[in-house]
């Protein structure tokens, strides 16, 4: 039976806003729905564990809101070899945690490197920009991505307040970034790492992810 790990953020706080952040929810029930309808054994962890803070709406989700519950194991408390599939979850409190997280940078590359499939929407990839892999180059370098757009982010208004700006990181990483208009599901698989723009897009990456499992 195939295993895939949901990743969210633990971060709060969107910067000196004095606003509340966290993962978006939408961004992890639907690829939870996906995966579990296709049989997967789905885990759900977060980078410092505990209760994840949430973003978005929450109405629609409750089945995945009751698996997951307020307890997630810390991603450093994980064993990467169990896991077939890793999925990075957005909402832009992974600005802040999922590039310096260590453990999940590790996890990232050990599933991969084993064979295993890598996705992440939105702000998700925000957890890929630290990954290299063993070899030293970045997992992203020469790679097909998406992510949340330079322009998406100002027509949200906070280009002034991430701390970087997602899709120029990851141009200067070396990755080929493509989008679609603001806002409009967009998802792009470059082998076994698949990766989306934006909330309407969690559904795709999901599905792409499933396809490249097949495929392996």
């Amino acid at each position: 039976m195939t295993a895939t790990l949901i990743v969210l953020t633990s971060h709060a706080t969107l910067g000196d806003t004095g606003r509340s952040t966290g993962f978006y929810v939408s961004e992890a029930a639907h690829p939870w729905e996906v995966f579990s309808k296709a049989g997967h054994t789905v885990s759900v962890a977060s980078v410092l564990g505990g209760d994840p803070p949430r973003d978005g709406d929450p109405a629609g989700h409750e089945d995945f809101l009751a698996f997951l519950g307020h307890d997630t194991p810390a991603v450093g408390d994980l064993d990467p070899t169990r896991f077939d599939a890793v999925f990075l979850a957005g909402g832009h409190g992974t600005m802040w945690d999922f590039p310096d997280s260590t453990a999940l940078r590790s996890l990232v590359r050990q599933v991969y490197e084993q064979g295993g499939v890598v996705g992440a929407v939105c702000h998700g990839p925000a957890g890929l920009v630290g990954v290299t892999l063993t070899g030293g180059g970045h997992l992203v370098a020469g790679r097909d991505v998406a992510a949340f757009t330079d322009e998406e982010e100002r027509a949200v208004g906070l280009t002034e307040v991430v701390p970087f700006a997602l899709q120029r990181r990851l141009e200067a990483l070396g990755a080929r970034h493509t989008g679609a208009a603001p806002f409009q599901p967009w998802v792009v698989r470059d082998g076994r790492l698949v990766t989306g723009q934006n909330p309407a897009s969690a559904t795709g990456v999901a599905e792409a992810m499933l396809t490249a499992l097949d495929e392996r």
